[in-house]
């Protein structure tokens, strides 16, 4: 079969599409025919050695993945070859077939189609873990979303107007901005033309905002640690920016806010069955036409160097998905 390989860490432009041998299968897990993948900022990271995990070279990247079961392991019980599913895996997603724990495949509805799905998964399902477990986010509440027009960011705005709050969406473009509109955010910064501080404790009458959804880091982080309200979350996605910032602990302290870690990867694999609730919420959601997938653009499993920079070159708005 044919994959995308890193055979060592480094640029990008060093990825590979190889012929590799077909995955073998423990006794609880499923081989999965791939017929679309998400591509998502880890998967770049993990490419460069930037991620907090570091798999053993070579390795084919990609995390999320939709498509037909081919084969089961003699332990799984709940999918049959010829079901279509989406999975969920650290890497092996950029191939033609990929071996996944079936704890975290769950089958597929009739009403959604495999490009999607594949680009549903990790966005979508980050942002409703952030924003449901981690910041325990209620009806009414201010919600602001660094990087509102990208995959997780854009999916952050419509959960956070299906559960309920008012959204402010942070964006580099009005074009951006008109996007994250168009999906449910109720305002809208343009952060290089306002002051990000400034502006949230406008649009909160000086009170701050109540949750803040944080995957850009460097400046944007910095200013939302100074624009959080009382007893607010800082909700830590992402470091779309390429800077990890440091925070100011006291600002914490006089302010009585939360900072909170999301790492929606290792979420699924310690609460298989949280996240199965959670999915379940998801494509309910879909099903009501309160969550959509925006697909920005598709590229061959081929030009997956290609997707993976233009994604992280911070041009796309909403996902970008690879087809084999």
């Amino acid at each position: 079969m044919q994959a995308v390989v890193c055979h060592e860490f480094g640029p990008l432009t060093d990825l590979k599409i190889e012929e590799t041998a077909i995955p073998s299968i423990k006794d609880n897990e499923v081989l999965i025919d791939v017929e679309a993948a998400g591509v998502n900022f880890p998967d770049a990271l993990i490419v460069q050695g930037l991620y907090q995990l570091q798999p053993d070279t070579p390795f084919t990247p990609g995390c999320e993945v939709a498509g037909v079961v081919v084969k089961t392991g003699s332990k799984v019980s709940h999918l049959t070859p010829g079901q279509r599913v989406v999975g969920v895996c650290q890497i092996g997603g950029y191939a033609e077939q990929v071996a996944i724990n079936a704890a975290q495949v769950l089958p597929l509805p009739d009403f959604i189609n495999v490009e999607e799905a594949a680009a549903l998964i990790t966005a979508h399902a980050t942002a409703h873990h952030a924003l449901k477990q981690r910041a325990n986010l209620q009806s009414g509440e201010t919600l602001v979303v660094t990087g509102a027009a990208g995959g997780t960011g854009l999916a952050a705005v419509q959960i956070g107007k299906a559960m309920g709050a008012r959204v402010i969406a942070v964006c580099s473009s009005e074009e951006k901005l008109a996007l994250a509109r168009q999906h449910g955010a109720d305002e809208g910064i343009n952060y290089t033309q306002e002051d990000l501080k400034e502006s949230v404790k406008k649009l909160t009458n000086g009170n701050g905002a109540d949750v803040c959804y944080e995957c850009v880091g460097g400046d944007s982080f910095d200013a939302m640690s100074r624009a959080m309200g009382w007893g607010g979350r800082l909700l830590v996605v992402g470091f779309a920016s390429g800077k990890i910032p440091k925070l100011p602990v006291n600002l914490t302290l006089v302010k009585g806010y939360a900072v909170v870690g999301v790492f929606w990867g290792v979420f699924t694999q310690k609460s298989p069955q949280v996240f199965a609730q959670n999915m379940q919420e998801l494509m309910q959601w879909y099903q009501q036409e309160k969550v959509k997938v925006v697909i920005d653009k598709q590229f061959s499993l081929t030009d997956a160097a290609q997707a993976l920079q233009y994604m992280t070159d911070r041009k796309v708005m909403g996902k970008v998905i690879l087809k084999p």
